[in-house]
């Protein structure tokens, strides 16, 4: 019975570590919750009236959801700093309360300001914010300058307590987020195996649903995959321990994604399209199903959940002679005297088995340190001397020269400052107009609206999504006041529940998001004696026109059209996607080495700004149906490139230490059409009178025919390398359609 808690435990762990990788925003909830609690527990301690428990609450929340640096010291200083800007902020709110036209004009200056400030990185977003919101709390509580001393010392004891929070209470280390960040690249790298098992044995009827779950799991591992990325400067003692993490996370990914690959083919009577994995809603190739009674597929069925058994479990959790025979038997399949006897695409999922397992022994190697080697086998030993040899050749990463920044207007923020102070005007005469005394819910929603946001479309749909949360926390703010409203501590209890899971499910959902402010501030209006049906009614109005004011700002002030946006991020994709194929291409036809990870990486970065930016293209309610799909269908392309560019990079990485890889001079051609592909639909999206054409022609696979005297002898692994490339290739060219660039027949440019 213990060890079957143990094992519920643990299962239960894998998926909390899973949905919420690094516990993240599990952290940032009970770290607000816990600032919170911790002023007002101070404050009734000295007798604070109600008004001063509500400043002492939101003074305390924003102090703590405001800094966002990844580093303790840094932390520290800038919630140093936050406080004689919260003081100031609140001291001259105060002063210009009476004064209505001074304190708007001012109120418009700090908004600019603060924006503006987000050019100077996480510290400047911080203190901008802290202007802001204080400068709003006042306006909310109603400070006026008789109350003045009261409300310093509640924004000093709201500052004390969240540093408390942060730092004592809910303490975070960049070191313990990235290890907590690799056991959800466990957990969510488990489930994906669980998920590929499950479409191996999906009949007619499932097999769609279980392809959905495999596409889902390869989307979620990739993105803890980035999240680990972002960490390791910080969270590593150095850059050698960094690239070696670096390194083994993109194996483990790489060959995952690959491992599904190859069971869609197994399953199909062609090799399927890597873009099947990408693209949501994409149908399994028909033909050839997998046969239910079989030695070969039960023996993979075992060895999938072996493989699965060796990712949940740090090894020193399955130390012991059977899981020692487990890995050797899956590290077995890397030869081919050891595949079982079955159709070639059957044996080509136990190739992927056996090198899944090699990059899970290295994943483990990486994290958990030395390994027990008393009861290897020999393919065991020779996988344990190459990624030993791939360990040694990590060196130290180069500096490369910082971008060229826009200036004057162009600047993002510059831009984004103007835009915001426009819509924040037209937001306090429109508010003011609807209420004289809560107009400032009109311009928290434009502030609102503007935040990490950079397209017209993008404010559009964040714009829609406050208003629906906004609507649906009315309504539970009108039956949360009549429950609690007359029990204050009751009262903020709820508050309380309402912050946490505006924290949690804030990166998860805007709209969930909206609806627990709105609720939480239903029954904050109750406590301060100010609720009313026509207050909350009247939120919702200045939420709308907040809303509206904002996107009215982003169209006509300094405009970014959601398509110029998503056209400077196509092309930044592809000039990635060519560093990227073009370093590798070189270093696998012998050139010099490159920092080929860490391109890889830019481009999965990139590719990720840009699936950002096509939300508003790709948004369910969006009236344009096919521009919709084709936006969705350009980005499944770009993910299925970019998944071979980055196979492609790990391939290259292991050339100077992989005795089955050699380097083939005649690689440098095969990718030149590649290469002028990328850059001609690059050069036709950034100018559409570019006369650059894509070029088609035979296969890569014909242009690098085997057998030529005095060139390598072909392998697996190169095999492998020119699939990567033809796929790469037919993708490229399939992007030429939706982009409309003209396809021409041609060889490769010389």
């Amino acid at each position: 019975m213990r060890a079957a808690a143990r094992s519920s435990g643990a299962r239960w762990r894998d998926r909390v570590a899973a949905s919420d990788p690094g516990l993240l925003r599990l952290a940032a909830g009970l770290r607000t919750v816990g600032a919170i609690s911790l002023t007002l527990a101070v404050l009734s301690l000295v007798g604070a009236d109600v008004s001063h428990l509500v400043a002492g609450a939101i003074a305390a929340m924003v102090a703590t959801f405001a800094v966002r640096e990844q580093e303790r010291d840094r932390q520290a200083g800038t919630l140093a700093l936050g406080l004689p800007v919260a003081l100031a902020s609140v001291s001259l709110a105060a002063l210009l309360s009476s004064r209505v036209l001074a304190g708007d004009v001012f109120f418009v200056a700090l908004i600019f300001c603060a924006v503006y400030g987000r050019r100077f990185g996480d510290r400047g977003t911080a203190l901008g914010l802290i202007g802001f919101q204080v400068y709003f709390l006042a306006l909310f509580v109603g400070v006026g300058t008789s109350t003045l001393p009261g409300y310093y010392g509640v924004l000093a004891v709201a500052f004390a307590c969240s540093a408390v929070a942060r730092f004592v209470l809910v303490p975070q280390t960049s070191t313990g987020i990235l290890e907590r960040l690799r056991q959800a690249f466990r957990a969510r790298l488990a489930q994906l195996l669980d998920a590929q098992l499950e479409l191996l044995d999906a009949g007619p009827d499932d097999a769609d649903r279980a392809l959905g779950q495999v596409r889902e799991g390869t989307a979620r591992l990739h993105e803890t995959a980035m999240m680990i990325q972002g960490r390791l400067a910080e969270g590593t003692p150095d850059e050698a321990v960094a690239g070696l993490v670096q390194r083994r996370i993109a194996e483990a990914e790489i060959t995952a994604e690959r491992l599904g690959l190859l069971l869609l083919t197994a399953r199909s009577a062609e090799r399927a399209d890597t873009l099947t994995l990408h693209l949501p809603g994409a149908a399994l190739p028909e033909g050839g199903e997998l046969p239910w009674r079989d030695d070969a597929l039960d023996t993979l069925r075992r060895d999938l959940q072996a493989l699965h058994l060796l990712v949940r479990h740090p090894a020193a959790q399955v130390s012991g002679t059977a899981s020692a025979l487990m890995r050797n038997r899956l590290l077995g399949y890397r030869d081919e005297e050891n595949l079982p006897k079955a159709s070639p695409a059957v044996q080509d999922v136990f190739r992927g088995v056996g090198e899944a397992a090699r990059a899970v022994l290295g994943l483990r190697i990486a994290l958990d340190g030395p390994q027990d080697e008393s009861d290897d086998s020999p393919e065991t030993a020779r996988s344990r001397e190459e990624l030993d040899a791939e360990d040694a050749s990590i060196g130290a990463e180069e500096d490369e020269g910082a971008a060229e920044e826009a200036t004057g207007l162009r600047r993002p923020t510059t831009r984004a400052a103007v835009q915001v102070a426009v819509g924040s005007s037209l937001a306090i005469v429109g508010g003011e107009l609807l209420s004289a005394h809560r107009w400032y819910w009109a311009v928290l929603t434009c502030w609102i609206v503007f935040l990490n946001t950079a397209s017209t479309g993008e404010i559009l749909v964040k714009g829609y999504r406050q208003l629906l949360g906004t609507v649906l926390g009315v309504v539970a703010g009108i039956v949360l006041a009549g429950l609690v409203g007359q029990h204050t501590w009751t009262a903020f209890a709820v508050v309380l529940l309402c912050v946490f899971a505006m924290f949690y499910t804030a990166p998860l959902s805007y709209t969930l998001m909206s609806f627990f402010v709105t609720a939480a501030l239903g029954v904050l209006y109750t406590l301060l004696h100010t609720y009313s049906l026509s207050v909350l009614v009247l939120r919702v109005e200045e939420t709308a026109l907040g809303a509206a004011c904002g996107i009215v700002a982003a169209a006509l002030v300094l405009p970014v059209r959601t398509d110029r946006r998503t056209n400077e991020l196509l092309t930044t994709v592809l000039d990635r996607l060519t560093d990227v194929t073009g370093a590798a291409v070189e270093q696998l036809s012998g050139g010099p080495p490159a920092d080929l990870l860490d391109r890889a990486r830019d481009l999965d970065q990139a590719l990720a700004d840009l699936r950002a930016a096509t939300q508003p293209l790709t948004h369910p309610v969006t009236p344009l149906r096919t521009r919709r799909d084709t936006a969705r269908y350009v980005v499944a392309l770009l993910e299925t490139c970019a998944y071979h560019a980055r196979s492609l990079a790990a391939t290259a990485e292991l050339l100077p230490t992989h005795p089955s890889i050699a380097a083939d001079p005649r690689l440098r051609r095969a990718g030149q059409r590649i290469l002028h592909n990328t850059g001609a639909i690059a050069a036709r999206v950034a100018d559409e009178r570019s006369a650059a054409e894509v070029l088609t022609g035979p296969s890569i696979a014909a242009l690098l025919k085997p057998g030529v005297p005095g060139t390598p002898r072909y392998g697996r692994v190169t095999d492998r390398v020119l699939r990567h490339l033809q796929r790469l290739d037919e993708a490229v060219v399939g992007l030429a359609r939706p982009l409309g660039v003209p396809v021409a027949p041609g060889a490769p440019p010389k």
